[in-house]
């Protein structure tokens, strides 16, 4: 059929895309010089290009965005099978995601039940710390590095975890600081809203700012 994708009839898609990875490792002169942390800012890239095609892209856009971020892993974890000292590949990668989400799943792939969201978290997240069982707190794997609103959600639930919650703060709270350190307190408090309403606090600041973004176009055509 004219116009037809070529690799649309491929055995293993995925597998001739990690292939087509290795190639372009082989070959290409740009990508044999590119270490982890010289990819970090594409990987940043590709998953905010993606957020936007989740959030207000066509399907096109978000299938387009998917593949980009896989690309990403793939580019990943060939750079990783290439390590002397310990290498690993994308098949080890899919491997250990596979035993972890079996492992997270026991009312999916064993004899526990989960009737309701709430006890499927039940299981995931009792799964999750024996995985993790040699960590001294709730903050050992936490990344320093997610944006702040989304950090700031993330360590108030933590906070609550132990016994240390946030107060959520209203519109009011936040009207009025006076410093640094008291706007500090006030976003923190509603973030800590946001959290106690179901809200996600990044998501609400990009889609305003979004918004703001269409204003200035406005106003740049006016």
């Amino acid at each position: 059929m004219t116009g037809a994708d070529p690799h649309r009839d491929a055995a293993d898609p995925l597998r001739e895309a990690a292939d087509t990875m290795r190639a372009v490792r082989d070959r290409c002169v740009w990508t044999q010089q590119i270490d982890h942390r010289a990819l970090v800012p594409y990987l940043v890239e590709e998953s905010a290009e993606l957020i936007d095609a989740v959030e207000e892209g066509d399907r096109a856009d978000l299938r387009e965005e998917l593949g980009d971020l896989l690309w990403q892993v793939l580019f990943h974890a060939e750079i990783a099978s290439r390590d002397p000292a310990d290498p690993f590949d994308i098949d080890d990668v899919a491997r250990g995601l596979t035993d972890k989400m079996v492992r997270r799943h026991p009312h999916v792939f064993a004899d526990a039940v989960a009737t309701t969201p709430d006890e499927v978290l039940v299981h995931w997240n009792a799964a999750k710390a024996a995985e993790k069982s040699s960590r001294t707190s709730v903050l050992d794997g936490v990344s320093e590095r997610m944006p702040s609103l989304a950090l700031a959600q993330k360590l108030v639930g933590k906070a609550e975890a132990v016994g240390a919650g946030v107060a959520a703060g209203t519109t009011a709270d936040a009207s009025s600081p006076t410093s640094e350190v008291e706007l500090g307190d006030a976003l923190l408090a509603l973030v800590a809203r946001a959290r106690a309403e179901g809200w996600d606090a990044e998501r609400a600041l990009r889609e305003r700012l979004r918004a703001l973004t269409a204003d200035i176009r406005d106003a740049e055509n006016t």
